[in-house]
């Protein structure tokens, strides 16, 4: 019985710096709920008020969860480099959003007053409305973890030989980042800063990969020379 946990602790002990950042994430996000409620600066961009709300769109802002969650579990059992490049990427990206939240406390007031149709899609998105308060929104997570997942989907080995998944990975990815604006969640400011965030972080961890497959391509290119 020993060995056998001492077994599974060896097999699985990466899984800790991923719940030990998910109860600080967790609990510092939980106190900037509850304390950003008033006096902060409101985010808006003149575009906004041209972004029509389509209610249908809270599938993929939802779908968001599932995601993540999806990838980050595929590459836990698959490949601990890929796995830990993503986790380096995503804890990199969310505690700079804390980190923003904490001393530029935001907000925004684009959500409806009331939806112009009454169906399941607004009766889900009220349903956000009430968990989900309109503060703490720069940048977007829903954006920046959502590259996140795509780009470990593009960079991971196992997946190479499947097109569809990187297809259906792409679709997905942009349905998300084009939820938070079509549900009233975020601003298209929220949006691009994500957006800029993923690239330049994309640039740091990732650079050991990049350099490694720079490489490889080199050798295999001079080698059919």
């Amino acid at each position: 019985m020993k060995e056998k946990c001492k077994t599974y602790w060896n097999q699985y002990k990466h899984i800790v710096p991923l719940l030990l950042y998910g109860i600080l994430y967790s609990t510092w996000f939980v106190a900037l709920e509850r304390h950003v409620t008033s006096d902060y600066t409101m985010i808006h961009m003149g575009i906004d008020d041209y972004i029509p709300f389509c209610e249908v769109f809270v599938i993929p802002y939802f779908l968001w969860f599932l995601y993540v969650a999806a990838i980050v579990v595929y590459l836990f059992f698959t490949n601990k480099a890929d796995y830990y490049r993503l986790c380096k990427f995503l804890f990199i990206g969310m505690t700079i959003f804390l980190l923003v939240s904490t001393f530029f406390p935001n907000g925004q007031n684009l959500r409806p007053i009331t939806f112009p149709r009454d169906n399941i899609f607004t009766h889900m998105i009220a349903a956000l409305y009430q968990t989900d308060s309109a503060t703490n929104i720069v940048p977007s997570i829903h954006v920046y973890n959502a590259i996140g997942a795509h780009i470990a989907i593009v960079h991971c080995k196992r997946l190479h030989n499947q097109p569809w998944v990187r297809i259906g990975s792409f679709v997905l990815c942009l349905s998300i980042i084009l939820s938070t604006m079509l549900i009233k969640q975020h601003s298209m400011f929220d949006v691009l800063t994500a957006c800029g965030m993923a690239v330049i972080l994309y640039a740091v961890v990732y650079a050991d990969f990049n350099i490694q497959t720079s490489k490889e391509y080199r050798i295999n290119h001079d080698s059919e020379s």
